[in-house]
């Protein structure tokens, strides 16, 4: 690539607005300027020309556990770069890998090929440090996590984890009214990692405390948590309750168009708002790929599933097994079957997710001094170009 870029003739999404006739300069990786194209007309670079496209911050996912057919508990670095090249043709420019419930050796694996991986990962989504999704779940609410690795907190276990891998891991998700869970939560923020709660049957009781420990993110909202509940004839706010009644919260949500209705779409940006939400995929091993037999999990211990109607099921079809989304479908339906402007719909798929992650210093929105983490896409939500730090790594003919 040229020392200087120069993109023209798109419909430039910053954070709040559309810039209809902007044009952004990029150096070094670095977004430069955006502005009017006549004050940079005598500037001497590489153009790229949107030709009509809109153009915007790259795609933050901060929960996934593979796709392209592959997991992140697969065993290999292969399963990592391959995962990350898939999400980056959809747009994703950064990204969370995320492990499912395994036993502690497991756990170690897959974070020493995380490290081994985040050094050799160029082509694909730029890696933010691992998601643990688990052990620390209540069995009522596992879900497709494997019951026979849920466990209560250890501490002997997750401080042998934070002081081997710390430095990779980003976010951890847990039940937080098991019993150790709040030393759990305060031990490891103090660590720098951030804590959510997830496969949950905690009330509103139970969760205030565990805010007050580092609980500030609900994952996958609806998804693995309670809602009110009843206990000897009273009524109990459940998790869901609290992620509404908590305002300073934060919430993903799947947007596959199946996970959760239109209703509950909307229901949730009502009360929640645009800076709260960050839009995930929680994509398995088959997003990108056909539908067909698959596996959630290490491809060779892992559970087996059956992806149709856009979605990982149960062999049985009694429940859902993970999503296959990709992050350009996210935006498309929070558009399409909740009503969102535009701009809110990428906002909670690039600014916010980089808020909650700690990086919108450099990441999540296009801004002067922040890295060039651009999508190109048309009015269907094909994207066409994803460029990470002003390298692309997908580009295809605008349909």
């Amino acid at each position: 690539m040229a020392e200087t870029i120069k993109i023209i003739n798109g419909k430039v999404l910053t954070s709040y607005r559309l810039l209809e006739e902007a044009v952004l300069l990029i150096k070094e990786g670095e977004i430069t300027y955006i502005g009017n194209s006549e004050l940079v007309e005598s500037v001497d670079a590489e153009i790229i020309d949107a030709r009509g496209q809109y153009v915007s911050p790259g795609f933050i996912d901060i929960h996934v556990h593979g796709g392209g057919g592959h997991d992140f508990m697969d065993g290999s670095t292969e399963c990592f770069l391959q995962a990350a090249e898939c999400h980056a043709r959809y747009g994703t420019t950064a990204m969370n890998p995320t492990t499912l419930t395994s036993e502690r050796e497991g756990l170690f694996k897959t974070l020493q090929l995380y490290e081994e991986a985040n050094r050799l990962n160029t082509k694909g989504a730029k890696f933010l440090g691992m998601h643990l999704e688990g052990p620390y779940f209540a069995m009522s609410q596992r879900g497709a996590q494997h019951p026979k690795y849920i466990r209560n907190p250890d501490p002997s276990e997750y401080k042998e984890v934070v002081q081997r891998y710390g430095d990779s891991i980003s976010r951890w998700s847990a039940a937080p009214e098991l019993p150790g869970a709040l030393d759990f939560a305060k031990y490891i923020r103090e660590q720098g990692i951030r804590v959510a709660l997830a496969h949950t049957d905690a009330i509103y009781e139970e969760v205030l405390p565990a805010m007050e420990a580092g609980y500030s993110l609900a994952t996958h909202l609806y998804s693995g948590m309670s809602g009110v509940s009843r206990r000897e004839a009273f009524r109990y706010a459940g998790v869901i309750e609290s992620a509404f009644l908590l305002d300073e919260m934060d919430v993903e949500i799947i947007v596959d168009g199946i996970h959760l209705p239109a209703s509950l779409l909307k229901l949730i940006y009502k009360i929640k708002g645009p800076d709260r939400i960050a839009l995930i995929t929680d994509a398995m091993r088959g997003a990108g790929m056909p539908p067909g037999e698959s596996v959630l999990g290490n491809i060779k211990e892992g559970l087996k599933v059956i992806v149709e109607d856009g979605v990982a099921k149960l062999p049985d079809k009694s429940a859902f097994a993970g999503s296959v989304a990709t992050t350009n479908l996210l935006i498309k339906n929070m558009i399409q079957l909740a009503d969102v402007p535009i701009v809110e719909a990428v906002r909670m798929m690039s600014l916010t997710p980089a808020r909650i992650m700690g990086v919108d210093g450099k990441k999540g929105s296009i801004a002067q001094g922040k890295d060039a983490d651009i999508v190109f896409f048309n009015e269907d939500l094909q994207v066409s170009l994803t460029m990470i730090e002003g390298e692309i790594v997908h580009q295809s003919d605008p349909a």
